[in-house]
């Protein structure tokens, strides 16, 4: 009884500390297998296997709801806490080399998502790259600033040239 009140404890903190949760179903899925998957998302995420009634009740001490339709059998949970495309990258790119693992459903912002807003997730670019490309934007725009800004002195002293010229030819 106290080490189930412990687990419950430990994934009502991850619950309440997650960016994003994602459920997926992992039955057939081997332990090495699931160290692999584990792994290629340890930066981003903690994935956890654990008793559905468990996971019920920690999430409804962490204030999620909704996800009571999705911990029907064998159900692990992504607790993100960090970059929620990556973690939704490493899932599906998982998903392709091993289909035994289904994406069930998620939650984040306070609301529940489904399996085909988890995939939307995973082919977005990460936020490095549209970091990258909103600093790149940026750059284009001030670097076309500069050219308009250099561009009219030049063009007033064409200008100012043009009318001594034709001053002095009168």
């Amino acid at each position: 009884m106290a080490e189930k009140k412990e687990t419950v404890a430990e994934l009502k903190q991850l619950f309440a500390g997650s960016n994003a949760i994602y459920l997926t179903e992992y039955r057939g899925l081997t332990v090495t297998e699931l160290k692999s998957l584990r792994r290629s998302m340890a930066n981003d995420a903690t994935y956890v296997v654990a008793k559905n009634t468990l996971l019920k009740i920690a999430a409804k001490e962490a204030g999620v709801n909704g996800l009571d339709d999705s911990l029907v059998g064998p159900t692990a949970v992504t607790f993100v806490h960090g970059d929620v495309v990556n973690a939704a990258k490493a899932l599906k790119d998982f998903a392709k080399a091993q289909p035994l693992l289904v994406m069930k459903s998620g939650y984040m912002d306070g609301n529940t998502i489904t399996d085909s807003d988890v995939k939307k997730l995973a082919d977005l670019e990460t936020r490095e790259v549209l970091l990258a490309k909103t600093a790149g934007v940026l750059k284009a725009s001030l670097f076309k600033a500069a050219y308009t800004f250099n561009a009219l002195p030049s063009k007033a002293v064409r200008v100012v040239d043009a009318l001594r010229q034709k001053q002095e030819s009168n």
